[in-house]
């Protein structure tokens, strides 16, 4: 007798929704158990079932594939709705569709597939595909019937935020039709902002970037409207996708113009286009590393009382063993070089440096946020893979042994488990590409906010050869930025508790390395990567302890601009300014705080332009960065200081806990004045602080007046050092350009007519020393070169180092006052030590 199983056993009343009953009918599945921290993230999730937005907390390697899948399950056979789970890209979606596979869990690949429609598969698919400006789920007022859901589960939930934003953002290519005459339209507003960023655009200067003031914008609306509308209609590819989804709040939208494109963006997305996410029952975040829960507001209008509290596991010792070192902060005297060439070692079993392979071989794998970085490594480098070859690379990795491999600008979604990432290291953190992304990166740089993304993304990184409990993995981190981000206690309180044991862990090794060479710094990883029993032991003490903190972090600000946006889509931008104002009542992180105000002054203009105006006066006393008023802004004449040392004392003590913070600080600053043609503003930022920690008033007024120098040092009572940074100048030019020394012909004027009595002295940054023989010569001007660059770096790290030696020199005027002059440092001797007399071209 042949039985027909399907109806055995299978009534709808059978239908198991407790994900971990679910789990136990498998009948084919990989393993006997869920882990313990598995099934408490599953009853987490049971118990606020109810809850339309949950966020599910686990550390890297916890599991939470398995753990999303379940709740999908669970949806389905409570007859809640459909079941999508989104991974963050393909390569994510194809190994979250194998992990279905092992469990035996129905799956779909496709939205039409019937059994997805028929709630009896989960679909599997990428973030993209639902969220779109062509969505196949639907767009209101597209042409696809919404489809309705019952659970969306969002993995690595970090991932698919930073990707939201993009997908509501029209971009007009510089090389489109629609570019310059758009450009052409806010030419005159652009210039009234920043006269040199847009000469900058003009040019090609990959760094430059000016937001168009709001009030240009919306007055000037049905221009755009005619310019931009043939090429919607048309599906034009630029518009095809972010159109539908913007239109409807063009006026309300942030635009920003760079050499590459012009932006168009909504101060939040509109999320609510696709209906599909937007009314889904259940709405479910898996992530290990958001450590800041205000975006899942701003950008996918998650409800912030849902978002209070966290699920959690009750042990956050999920996690395998990381020893990480920055060995910049062990010894600041530590070559970067030096560390790369040991990574280059450890690979090829050179333990002990000789040339020998004495020990077993390891994979290296390096993360590095842009090409420039990647070059660097790429004598030492076996492989260097870039996003749309990272697949093939991967899988090398994880079939053995390949040697010392880059990948660029990657440093989230990617499964380097056991053997295949060993030796870990982290070169740079990803700076944001998109226009608006980086105006905001340089108004918050000093920011809490900002600091926490930083956080974020160094964390992620970090996770990316640890991805099961038994796993292991040394983590080197490169550079001051980076020595500083695990040493100072402002930003390791921002790591998830897990990784901040690990960090503390770490540092009580590194403090017992202090001051060492490299050779300590191998043993240490040795160590590590032998898996010595001592450290194996502590390491598992140090997490055993360690707790979730199931406490959600919703910054009130965030909740208000999300609400701000949508009363102003409606309409309602009266209200919008009433509530962002509540919000900087309470805002006390400054720079934020005048960020917020250029959003409210945006809002303002519709209905009381005049006072908006006003209010950008306002915003920009807290961050000089924001829209600068119509009316302009009133220069003020900068003053020396009385003493320099006496005032880089108190800078110095102001900023810095204690020594290794200090010399990790003035590094860090040196670190980002680089000849790189996409780290200009970065470098212009960085000038400005050097100056201010060596004494000297020092300001951008280019920045902060639309006019004048990149940077103005106040060297002495009559004299100011007037200076352009070239450096995105191409190494290789072979002169001083006529435009270069016009503008800083012109910025010696500026400071001539705004600094009465003082005389400017001429220095610009720049590859050479000699004029085109267009350019009209600049008098008295210097010249500081690479040569002379790296000078004043090591005269600057041997000051700063010299200081932390003793205990709280760097607070002491008279310390410093010797270790300036002793570095020739000061306003007297500075200038002619480290700049040369520019030439004639011959």
């Amino acid at each position: 007798m042949t039985l027909d199983w399907t109806r055995i056993g299978s009534s709808s009343s059978q239908l198991l929704v407790q994900p971990r009953d679910i789990f136990a009918a498998l009948p084919n599945k990989p393993w006997s158990y869920l882990r313990a921290e598995q099934n408490e993230a599953l009853e987490g999730w049971y118990a606020r079932k109810d809850d339309r937005d949950v966020v599910i907390k686990q550390n890297t390697g916890g599991g939470k594939t398995v753990v999303g899948l379940l709740i999908a399950q669970s949806t389905i056979n409570s007859r809640v709705g459909k079941a999508v789970y989104l991974a963050p890209d393909t390569y994510l979606a194809a190994r979250v569709r194998e992990e279905a596979a092992k469990l035996g869990l129905p799956i779909a690949e496709r939205h039409d597939d019937p059994r997805f429609l028929a709630e009896q598969a989960i679909l599997v698919t990428t973030f993209e595909k639902l969220i779109n400006g062509q969505s196949l789920f639907g767009v209101v007022g597209g042409r696809h019937i919404p489809i309705d859901l019952g659970v969306v589960v969002v993995d690595d939930a970090h991932a698919a935020l930073a990707r939201t934003e993009g997908q509501f953002r029209l971009t007009i290519p510089a090389g489109h039709d629609a570019f310059m005459p758009l450009f052409d339209l806010f030419a005159d507003d652009l210039v009234e902002q920043n006269r040199k960023a847009c000469l900058d655009i003009t040019e090609g200067d990959a760094s430059a970037v000016v937001r168009v003031p709001f009030w240009a914008w919306a007055d000037k609306q049905p221009a755009v409207w005619e310019l931009l509308h043939p090429y919607a209609v048309a599906r034009d590819d630029a518009f095809k996708f972010p159109w539908p989804l913007i239109a409807d709040c063009l006026a309300l939208c942030t635009v920003t113009v760079s050499s590459r494109g012009i932006e168009i963006q909504p101060p939040c997305p509109t999320i609510e286009k696709i209906p599909s996410f937007v009314t889904a029952r259940r709405r479910v975040y898996l992530t290990a590393t958001l450590s800041d829960d205000s975006v899942l507001v701003t950008n996918l209008k998650a409800d912030p009382k849902n978002l209070q509290t966290v699920v959690t596991p009750g042990s956050a010792a999920d996690l395998g063993d990381r020893l990480v070192l920055a060995p910049v902060q062990l010894n600041p005297t530590l070559d970067d070089d030096a560390v790369r060439q040991l990574a280059k070692q450890f690979s090829l079993g050179d333990r002990d440096g000789d040339g020998v392979a004495d020990s077993r071989q390891v994979n290296v794998v390096v993360l590095v946020p842009s090409t420039s970085q990647a070059n660097v490594w790429r004598p030492l480098a076996d492989r260097v893979h870039y996003v749309d070859d990272l697949e093939r690379g991967v899988a090398e990795l994880r079939a053995g042994h390949v040697g010392l491999v880059v990948l660029v600008n990657k440093y989230d979604g990617i499964d380097l488990p056991g053997k295949a990432c060993e030796l870990l290291v982290i070169d740079g953190i990803p700076r944001p590409m998109a226009a608006a992304d980086r105006r905001e990166a340089a108004a918050l740089v000093d920011s809490p906010t900002r600091r926490a993304r930083d956080v974020q993304r160094i964390e992620q990184g970090m996770g990316r050869g640890v991805r099961d409990v038994s796993d292991h993995c040394a983590v080197l981190l490169l550079g001051a930025g980076l020595g500083m981000a695990v040493h100072d206690r402002v930003w390791l309180d921002l790591f998830s508790p897990a990784t901040r044991a690990q960090l503390e862990l770490s540092r009580d090794v590194a403090m017992q390395l202090y001051g060492q060479g490299l050779d300590s710094i191998r043993s240490a990883l040795t160590i590590c990567l032998d898996r010595n029993p001592e450290w194996v032991q502590r390491s598992k003490l140090a997490l055993a302890p360690v707790r979730y903190n199931n406490v959600g972090a919703v910054r009130p600000e965030a909740v208000a601009a999300r609400t701000a946006f949508d009363l102003a889509a409606t309409g309602q931008t009266s209200q919008a300014v009433d509530i962002l104002q509540q919000a900087i009542n309470g805002i006390t992180d400054t720079p934020l705080r005048g960020w917020v105000r250029e959003q409210k002054a945006g809002y303002l203009h519709f209905t009381d332009p005049a006072t908006a105006q006003q209010q950008l006066g306002a915003a920009i006393r807290d961050n000089p960065m924001v829209l600068r008023p119509a009316v302009g802004v009133d220069v003020r004449r900068t003053r020396p200081a009385a003493v320099q040392a006496s005032a880089a004392a108190d800078y110095l003590g102001a900023t810095y806990d204690d020594s290794t913070a200090l010399v990790l600080g003035m590094r860090t600053v040196l670190d980002e004045i680089v000849w790189d043609e996409e780290r200009t503003d970065q470098a212009e930022a960085a000038w400005e602080k050097l100056g201010l920690h060596l004494g000297f008033a020092s300001t951008r007024p280019e920045r902060l007046y639309g006019t004048g120098p990149d940077n103005l040092w106040a060297l002495n009572a009559g004299r100011n050092a007037v200076i352009e940074l070239k450096t995105g100048v191409d190494l290789t030019c072979t002169g001083i350009a006529k435009k270069d020394a016009d503008q800083l012909r012109g910025g010696v004027q500026w400071n001539t007519d705004n600094n009465p009595g003082t005389s400017g002295v001429p220095i610009m940054v720049h590859p050479i020393d000699v004029y085109d023989s267009r350019a009209i010569p600049v008098p008295d001007m210097r010249v500081i070169t690479p040569t002379k660059l790296e000078e004043l770096k090591t005269a600057v790290t041997a000051f700063a180092t010299a200081l932390y030696q003793g205990r709280d020199l760097w607070r002491e005027e008279q310390a410093v006052a010797q270790q300036l002059e002793f570095h020739r440092l000061t306003g007297e001797r500075l200038v002619a030590a480290y700049s040369v007399v520019v030439r004639r071209a011959r």
